[in-house]
């Protein structure tokens, strides 16, 4: 399993968490000690679901192109 597919791996769990956070009034980034703008906040978590899936998609296709 290749590095880039292990933190879009990382960053996805982290989304699915924010996401079930916010549905339960818990502000995961407030809890790290990140405050992030009412903007920014209200789509993080899309946002981290978003880039995680991608970067797991790249780290497949990387390994799929290592082994030809």
């Amino acid at each position: 399993m290749s590095a880039v597919k292990i933190i879009g791996a990382i960053i996805f769990l982290f989304g699915v968490v924010d996401i079930g956070g916010s549905y339960m009034d818990f502000d995961l980034w407030g809890k790290i000690g990140i405050q992030l703008p009412e903007i920014l906040w209200k789509y993080s978590s899309y946002i981290e679901l978003a880039l995680g899936a991608f970067l797991f998609s790249m780290g497949s296709s990387d390994e799929e192109e290592s082994e030809e």
